[in-house]
């Protein structure tokens, strides 16, 4: 352990230089963004290069048929934006298909029908052309290299596809013939590749690389063979002649068309913010859950928890009770803004959160209670636990997901990480800034399509199948997802970017880790940002969640084993039904942050996996 600044202890010291910073999820994915950076590229095609490796080495958290949101500041044009890599559901995709022609109820959480354009492609090509300076080649090179020559494949990756073993063997034998080399189950940190995935990039480059012009025109050539050359043929035709099985345990055909590919696009849009402190903190909007942490801080705001230590049970219990109010606003309210009238001004209002704010008790709330708006009829749906998927005693994600997958598999009840998702934080020397949290496609969720080496996405399953909500399924429309990122300007000046894997607890844990940096006192410095990364932590499951089959449990708090037993006990005298987990086990933080000159980045030791890299 590494005492830094005679701080908290830290599980390894946080980075600094004055070139540049990477953080991602991954030590592959983190050197090869610094080796880009090292190379003369910006954080932009630093970040692309490292979002292409992690689709190889972590393909039991993202994928190319995923999908990602990023935010990026243009240290040119002195401007944040957000990039919306979440494409929307296939013009197919009805509720009078789902539930009249196919009776279902709910979205199923894994196979063909959840599928949604996948975004990730075509944003990271945007990206590369309208803000990096490398060539096609520069940034996808890595990525194909790790496919085809092979990588350690990490524990975590090993034991997804053990969870998921006869599922392939029984129904996905396209996602058999590469996970189950040989028919068995690769060994933790066997050297794997996938062959037909780096064929896949290397036919995409070689289509790229075969005209006149320069970057921009290889990037354009790369874009018409994913949305309508050979990807697109090979994604429409899977999903017209393939039933298969999923989570509701019947087979079924998808969607998701060339057509719905050829006609997307990501989109620039402008970020949402909360002015806390000397910070402003910048979220996409209410086509992801980020809004949620604007909320949060709103409504902390008015709690003196400068005075606090942050595992002082009066911080987690006014935490905990205000993180209730803000994900019971998100259920009613969050929707893809082109198709749903948002109540954003108001959520993130003085007014508004001061009324919230005295909903705030001593006691721990077992409600679900949406804020009440002149105009919006919000409400949230919570649906009875599926005891009869899940076995006896309460539903984990580990226990839903011994069937035909489950949702995203962020963390079940006992706070154990199954996988779920990457993160990305990179800063240059010039000043730019990249964040981003690539998601989606993941091996568990959909049968890998042969012709390409990967499976679809499946971010339908956050839609409701019910008409008039907010998330109602909707072709052309963007489920309300759970990805997020996070940048914050200090004293006007781009200071912080950081985020998190974890589904429905990403802006939980960004929050807490955002108030354990920003917060400082005459008596308590602030931490640092591997201190704030390693500190104990905590996440509620009150409200419903966002994955199939879309439960509540309310009263739920799950608390890292590290938090400090009479804080526990004085958590459970309050009400709240306290889970402990894990010492180590709750997120899995990065962040990288500037200051002059300096530049600063830490990651995550949960897990193994996360690193970060500069000088």
């Amino acid at each position: 352990m590494a005492n830094i600044n005679a701080g908290p202890f830290t599980t390894r010291p946080q980075i600094e230089g004055t070139f540049g910073v990477v953080a991602s999820t991954h030590w592959i994915g983190t050197a090869v963004g610094m080796g880009i950076l090292e190379r003369g590229g910006n954080a932009f095609d630093a970040g692309v290069a490292t979002a292409f490796v992690l689709q190889v080495v972590e393909p039991h958290l993202c994928g190319p048929g995923g999908d990602v949101p990023a935010m990026l500041y243009d240290a040119k044009a002195a401007k944040p934006i957000v990039v919306c890599g979440q494409g929307p559901a296939p013009a197919g995709a009805t509720i009078a298909h789902y539930r009249d022609h196919l009776g279902l109820d709910i979205v199923p959480g894994t196979g063909l029908l959840p599928a949604c354009v996948p975004g990730t492609f075509e944003t990271f090509m945007m990206i590369l052309r309208d803000w990096g300076t490398m060539r096609l080649r520069d940034v996808l090179e890595p990525a194909i290299g790790y496919a085809r020559n092979g990588y350690p494949l990490v524990e975590r990756g090993s034991s997804t596809i053990a969870t998921v073993a006869k599922l392939f063997r029984e129904h996905w034998p396209t996602s058999a013939a590469i996970y189950l080399p040989g028919g068995k189950v690769p060994e933790p940190y066997a050297l794997f590749t996938n062959q037909k995935h780096a064929e896949t990039y290397e036919r995409i480059l070689h289509e790229a690389e075969s005209g006149s012009g320069g970057r921009e025109a290889e990037i354009e050539r790369a874009r018409r063979a994913w949305s309508q050359g050979f990807v697109a043929e090979a994604i429409d035709a899977f999903c017209r002649r393939n039933a298969v099985m999923d989570v509701s345990g019947r087979r079924h055909k998808g969607v998701l068309t060339a057509q719905d590919l050829a006609k997307w696009l990501p989109t620039i849009e402008e970020p949402v913010h909360l002015d806390y402190g000397s910070y402003r903190v910048l979220k996409p909007n209410a086509w992801t859950q980020g809004p949620v942490l604007l909320q949060m801080l709103a409504l902390l705001k008015g709690f003196d928890l400068d005075t606090l230590s942050p595992t002082d049970p009066d911080f987690v219990h006014t935490w905990v009770e205000c993180a209730k109010l803000a994900y019971a606003d998100r259920e009613a309210f969050y929707g893809d803004p082109k198709f749903a009238a948002v109540p954003m001004t108001t959520l993130l209002s003085e007014p508004y959160n001061a009324e919230r704010r005295a909903l705030v008790g001593a006691h721990a709330s077992m409600e679900q209670r949406p804020g009440k708006i002149e105009g919006y009829t919000g409400r949230v749906i919570v649906k009875a636990a599926r005891e009869a998927a899940a076995g006896a005693g309460e539903p984990t994600f580990a226990k839903l997901n011994t069937g035909h997958g489950a949702g995203e598999q962020t963390v079940s009840s006992r706070g154990e990480v199954m996988g779920d998702t990457v993160h990305i934080d990179i800063i240059d020397q010039a000043g730019n800034m990249f964040t981003a949290t690539p998601s989606g496609g993941w091996l568990q969720s959909s049968p890998v399509i042969p012709a390409l080496g990967w499976p679809l996405g499946s971010r339908g399953q956050m839609f409701w199948l019910e008409e008039g909500l907010p998330g109602s399924l909707a072709p052309g429309k963007r489920p309300r997802s759970t990805l997020s990122v996070g940048m914050a300007l200090r004293d006007d000046k781009p200071y912080l970017v950081w985020g998190t894997p974890g589904g429905d607890q990403q802006d939980q844990w960004s929050c807490q880790m955002f108030l354990r940096h920003a917060s400082r006192t005459s008596n308590k410095p602030r931490m640092n940002l591997q201190q704030a990364i390693d500190a104990p932590a905590w996440h509620i499951e009150h409200f419903p969640l966002s994955f199939w089959p879309r439960t509540a449990r309310p009263g739920v708090l799950v608390v890292e084993g590290r938090l400090p037993k009479a804080c526990i006990k004085e958590l459970e005298r309050r009400g709240h039904k306290v889970e402990v987990a894990d010492d180590w086990s709750e997120g899995r933080l990065s962040a990288a942050s500037q200051d002059g000159v300096r530049r600063r980045a830490a990651a995550n030791a949960r897990g193994m996996q996360g690193y970060a890299a500069g000088r």
